[in-house]
């Protein structure tokens, strides 16, 4: 893999002077307020899965792609020194080191090593440097060398300043003493021939090399040393090292390595070719002071002292960046006799060598760069010029020139959308560039393609399409067809294109096609899939569609089966909005015009990565409920369900650069989606089991191997084991509490039933007494009638005799036998048994009633009493005559003097008064 890893870097270094080193490969800035530390990183190591570990002034730093985490020594002591050995990584500070182990929540935790030193004590020292040595770790200071092997420590103590070590050829060798160079044997430190050169100088990194070891200083550059002799590397490069102060080195093929210095960054040195590059804060670093250099696969981290950077040098895409902001938004780029010239908002720029230039004169707004039978084209916003050796030349005074468009079938003669209309060009036999406007249009055009030889479709900016004939000398407008909103609802910023001899329209997202046989603006069907993609740049072989929602990521297609996604966050950003722009150069080379410099994508390149590209498998580091972070060796996790309402997943792929991912979670609720950060968060999930996918996502879409979680929510409380056995007991309560309830309902409405029997038995037979009562009385009252008219008629017969014979009493010869006969008559009217047997009667239908009218009349006499019974039987005074052995005058006399006795008012009727008297 190594002898890949800087093709991206320095594939225009050394093949395209001209424009190459400007070029170079996204470098992505880690400020401090992103880790959260201090600002020195002194340095640096990566474990095989990609996730880095940096020295930092405040402590260990760890990043596993997505999240910096800080871990802070117990004596919380800057941490110089750091490096993954074993599945350990250790660490050094002041008078302090050991080791750090991942726990099993992720997280990491310290051992100290100290404890095993014996009999010693430290000389304020701080431990600058650790490296593996056969089954040893070797950890350096400047006082001395601490070897830690089967858990002792033994230390070599040399009596000079041990500025650095390395590990080569089976040994370890020390730089420092008066012999410059020493190697440890035995515990002791052996001088090293032909090093003495470096006696008075301060060695700050070695390293081992294909050439042998390279040995780096600090004010003298750099000298190889092979075969018992030391040599100065060429001086082209020394003379940086010198002059910028050297202090990390790190070979990064058998060809190129990698200088860090104090003042001016990185030099990438190429051993074979004595060439280099410069990577410093003008094109990208944070800070030119470079403390610390890893690297890991395709990615080179470096650690400043202000920030951690992290470059990638095998790259597809690579970027010139105008950090200094003369150059501005680019709008188009063009490659002329070998220069590349940028056309942006502030003029035309080239690069002479790696020096950027300005074109005198061609300050202003540049729509277009375009190569004419070999003539550069400037579209510049106060006309059209050609670039002639250096010098703008004015060919076109009409404002605002965009797209050059070959008139079919032509040798030589080109149409131009320009401010005002549209303008025509010419060559003449001379090699000179004729123009002239044309005429019947006058509107401006940004957007033109032809339909036929004579038939041109032009896109006003803001109100609509034209379908135009021109004249057979082109010069003269003499048709003129809109197409307003009617035909297509949005008329601003439509793009016009030629695809297949097939008109196609873009317009707010939707593509359409002009139907020549229907002379109509139609769906254009066969592109609805490409909606919300913008056409950038088409030829005969592809079509680079790009996503204006999101990400802005490009699809490159050939409208079959070959099609592939190019996402990069950075391109997505710098890309000019509703100006996005790619030029192809060759079959391998594409410009993307940026809003603050340009990009250069390989193509070749690119589809050789998609072929030998391996994604990995994201890595899962915390798995946390509401409450606590579980324990990633767990097999299921089983949270609670009071816990559960927030679920929240940290994942990252450590080897990636900007990783995405794609989720699918499984169970109860089913769920899908797309992340861009390596977070992710459940909320509510319904109680069950679940199982949970992560895959990354690459460049082309596609997918790596998942990563798989097994989660079970357990059910609510009311809904568990035990809760179902107490509703299972409840529901046994509840149905005989219920048996029970209906049971003595039932004994209730029995005796409710029973009751109401009785009592309807009681009433009925209350009834049948009432009624045998009634009958009784009725029977009473018949009677006691019955007897009082016998009464009354007896008396009435007798009185009839009496006036009879007191009518016949001077017939009778016998006065004393009919003073007899007067007699009993008188005797059987007044008869007393009678009265009583009435008395009797009247008495058993109306109990008290004399007495009570006695009561409440007490001066009543009995013949009163009579009378009162005779009218409660509402009789008539005629009816009442006879039974008193009175006239009907009698009575009506004797009512009077009741009425008085009674005190009963005039109105008032004695009958009904007696009758309801009570």
């Amino acid at each position: 893999m190594k002898i890949f890893i800087l093709i991206g870097l320095f594939v225009y270094i050394f093949t395209h002077p001209a424009i190459g080193q400007v070029l170079l490969p996204p470098i992505q800035n880690y400020h401090i307020f992103e880790y959260q530390a201090d600002s020195k990183n002194w340095d640096l190591t990566v474990d095989p899965e990609g996730e880095l570990y940096v020295a930092n002034n405040n402590g260990l730093l760890h990043f596993n792609g997505e999240q910096w985490t800080l871990y802070k020594l117990p004596n919380k002591t800057t941490i110089r020194s750091v490096a993954w050995i074993k599945n350990k990584i250790y660490t050094g500070s002041y008078e302090e080191f050991g080791f750090w182990e991942k726990n099993v929540y992720g997280g990491l935790e310290y051992t100290s090593l100290t404890h095993l030193i014996e009999e010693h004590e430290f000389t304020s020292e701080e431990f600058w440097q650790i490296l593996p040595f056969k089954d040893a770790i070797v950890f350096r200071s400047f006082s001395g060398i601490y070897i830690y092997r089967d858990d002792a420590i033994s230390i070599v103590e040399p009596h000079f300043v041990v500025n650095h070590m390395v590990v080569w050829d089976d040994a370890i060798f020390v730089a420092g003493g008066p012999s410059g160079l020493n190697y440890v044997k035995d515990k002791k430190l052996t001088p090293v021939n032909g090093t003495a050169l470096l006696n008075s100088k301060i060695v700050v990194d070695m390293v081992p090399t294909s050439n042998g070891l390279l040995i780096g200083t600090k004010l003298h550059g750099a000298f190889l040393f092979k075969d018992e002799g030391l040599k100065a590397l060429p001086e082209e490069i020394n003379k940086e090292l010198k002059q910028h102060q050297l202090n990390r080195i790190l070979p990064l093929t058998n060809e190129k390595i990698a200088f860090g210095t104090i003042k001016n960054g990185i030099y990438f040195y190429d051993w074979e070719q004595n060439t280099f590059l410069c990577l410093n804060r003008e094109v990208g670093l944070q800070n030119n002071t470079v403390l610390a250099l890893q690297q890991y696969g395709e990615m080179l981290w470096i650690g400043l002292d202000n920030g951690i950077d992290r470059l990638q040098m095998e790259n597809p895409l690579t970027y010139y960046t105008d950090y200094t902001g003369a150059v501005g938004t680019v709008y188009d780029v063009a490659l002329h006799n070998g220069t590349i010239y940028l056309g942006s908002n502030t003029g035309i720029h080239y690069f002479e060598g790696d020096v950027l230039r300005f074109v005198e004169g061609s300050q202003g707004h540049v729509w277009d760069l375009e190569v004419v039978e070999g003539d550069l084209f400037c579209g510049h916003n106060t006309g059209t010029f050609i670039l002639e050796d250096g010098r703008l030349n004015l060919i076109s005074e009409i404002s605002g020139g965009y797209q050059v468009v070959k008139v079919p079938s032509s040798k030589s003669l080109y149409l131009q959308g320009t401010y005002n209309g549209l303008g025509r060009y010419s060559k003449t036999q001379e090699g000179q560039w004729a123009v002239e406007a044309i005429q019947g249009i006058t509107f401006p055009i940004k957007y033109l393609t032809f339909e036929s030889p004579t038939t041109l479709w032009v896109a006003h900016p803001y109100k609509g399409l034209y379908r135009l004939t021109l004249n057979d000398d082109y010069n003269e407008v003499v048709n003129k067809q809109e197409f307003g909103s009617a035909e297509i609802p949005n008329n601003y910023n439509v793009k016009l294109y030629n695809i297949k001899n097939q008109i196609v329209l873009y317009s707010s997202g939707i593509w359409y096609k002009y139907d020549p046989i229907l002379a109509e603006i139609l769906i254009f069907e066969e592109f609805q899939e490409y909606n919300n993609k913008d056409l950038v740049h088409f030829d005969e072989d592809h079509y680079w569609f790009i996503d204006n929602e999101g990400s802005k990521e490009l699809l490159v297609t050939d409208l079959k089966e070959d099609r592939f996604v190019l996402e990069d966050a950075q391109l997505g950003r710098r890309l000019v909005p509703e100006a996005e722009n790619v030029i192809k150069l060759n079959d391998s080379i594409y410009f993307f015009t940026l809003s603050d410099g340009y990009s250069n994508l390989n193509l070749a390149k690119l589809r050789r990565h998609l072929q030998n590209y391996e994604l990995t498998t994201p890595k899962f580091f915390h798995f946390k409920d509401e409450e606590n972070i579980h324990p990633l060796e767990n097999g299921t996790f089983i949270i609670p369900y009071n816990r559960s309402h927030n679920i929240s997943l940290e994942m990252a792929a450590s080897e990636l650069v900007r990783p995405r991912y794609y989720y699918e979670l499984n169970g109860p609720l089913v769920q899908t989606g797309n992340l861009e950060k390596g977070s992710l968060s459940f909320q509510n999930l319904p109680y069950g089991k679940y199982t949970l996918k992560v895959y990354t996502v690459g460049i082309n879409n596609e997918r790596s191997l998942p990563q798989r979680l097994q989660f079970e929510i357990k059910p609510p409380w009311y809904f568990s084991t035990v809760s179902f056995v107490m509703y299972a007991l409840m529901g046994l309560v509840v149905i005989f509490v219920i048996r029970e309830y209906n049971r003595r309902k039932l004994e209730r409405k029995h005796a409710l039933l029973k009751k109401n029997l009785v009592r309807q038995q009681e009433e009925q037979l209350a009834q049948l007494e009432k009624e045998k009562l009634a009958k009784e009385v009725r029977m009473k009252q018949k009677e006691l009638t019955s007897t009082t008219m016998s009464m009354a008629r007896k008396n009435e017969l007798i009185l009839e005799l009496k006036n009879l014979l007191l009518v016949n009493k001077a017939k009778f010869d016998n006065q004393q036998r009919y003073r007899s006969f007067m007699k009993k008559l008188n005797s059987a009217i007044s008869d007393d048994e009678d009265w009583r047997q009435f008395e009797v009667n009247f008495k058993e239908l109306h109990n008290d009633f004399f007495e009570m009218l006695l009561h409440r009349y007490p001066t009543l006499t009995p013949k009163d009493l009579k009378l009162c019974a005779y009218l409660k039987m509402n009789l008539a005074s005629k009816e009442i005559a006879p039974l008193m052995g009175i006239s009907t005058r009698g009575v009506e006399i004797h009512r009077y003097r009741l009425r008085k006795k009674l005190e009963l008012e005039s109105e008032q009727n004695i009958s009904n008064y007696l009758i309801t008297f009570k």
